[in-house]
């Protein structure tokens, strides 16, 4: 799938881009490895990180925003991983000409420089704040969402083919709840602010969201949403999890924020199909040739996939268990 291939990784100095980077490189064999991000210094970290692959990566420093750029770097690539993004909710309702120039432009951008440098498949990272946005930076990315799907018909008679990989905040990321907990137990704090008792999440890993882009590069054919089947928690648990003597204290949900996350709403529910690991859901527009993957079952219509309305459950035992096993970015 992956051996003698040359892939290459937008925002490939962040999390998932290192996480993805180190799987393949080890499990793999590439003939290449191009890391595309605009951070010179996180280029550097990652060159020594990475020492013992360097014959086989390259650090390229660009900007999504730049499409001569990306023209360049994507000469001899068959393959594209799309995470680079800006995603600060706050910040980017307070910038937001910049979250339309980066999750949008970055997006058109990628789309044309795939098609006219021949790559045979591009993968595009999304959110669940994608679904049915409350905030900019989701409505930027359905917008990239809606871009990478209808560019199968764009790609007109060209090989290159989109799809995309929806999953949720992972578990134990930069800025998320789990490292703000953790850093207010270390401080010696009794009581842990949640925003609302109700509140639910899905849990998933960057692990794990490695394994489902690997899985849609495998398979996919144009025009699919992968959106990975995992288990969901209440805030109150997890809080409970890591420290059981603390207090909470309920401070009311913030700006941008929803109650429960969203995958898949009861419109998509019309195009959906359940797999073992995951769901996917296929074009409403069909301009272009669709394959459904067999094996496949079409979920009932309303059917919605959420955070609150989910089969599996962690427990607050099994959220302490996974909170053991995960690595945690501050």
């Amino acid at each position: 799938m992956l051996d003698n291939k040359v892939i290459l990784i937008t925002g490939g100095t962040g999390s998932f881009g290192k996480t993805f980077a180190k799987k393949i490189l080890k499990e793999h064999n590439p003939k290449k490895v191009i890391i595309f991000s605009r951070d010179e210094y996180k280029h550097y970290l990652m060159q020594k990180e990475f020492e013992i692959y360097k014959d086989k990566l390259r650090f390229f420093i660009g900007d999504v925003r730049d499409k001569e750029r990306l023209k360049r770097a994507f000469d001899g690539v068959d393959i594209v991983i799309h995470a680079a993004a800006l995603k600060h909710v706050p910040l980017m309702e307070y910038n937001p000409i910049e979250a339309v120039k980066t999750n949008i432009g970055g997006a058109e951008n990628i789309i044309n420089a795939a098609i006219d440098s021949n790559v045979e498949k591009v993968i595009a990272l999304s959110t669940d704040k994608a679904v049915n946005p409350v905030n900019l930076y989701g409505a930027t990315k359905l917008v990239s969402d809606k871009l990478f799907i209808s560019a199968n018909a764009y790609a007109g008679g060209k090989k290159t083919r989109f799809s995309v990989v929806r999953y949720g905040n992972v578990a134990g990321s930069r800025g998320s709840v789990i490292p703000f907990f953790l850093k207010l137990v270390k401080e010696g704090k009794k009581e842990l602010p949640i925003t609302d008792f109700r509140m639910t999440r899905f849990w998933i890993t960057l692990d794990e969201g490695v394994d489902l882009v690997l899985e849609a590069i495998k398979e996919f054919k144009g025009g699919e949403i992968y959106v990975s089947k995992i288990p969901s928690f209440k805030v109150v648990d997890l809080a409970k999890a890591i420290c059981p003597e603390c207090k909470l204290r309920e401070v009311g949900i913030r700006e941008g924020e929803k109650l429960h996350e969203v995958m898949i709403t009861e419109e998509d529910s019309r195009n959906t199909y359940e797999y073992k690991d995951y769901y996917i859901i296929y074009p409403h527009f069909k301009t272009w040739s669709i394959e459904i993957k067999k094996d496949g079952k079409k979920v009932p219509e309303g059917f919605r996939y959420s955070s609150d309305k989910n089969k599996k459950w962690l427990s607050v035992e099994e959220l302490r268990e996974k909170l053991e096993k995960l690595q945690v970015v501050y």
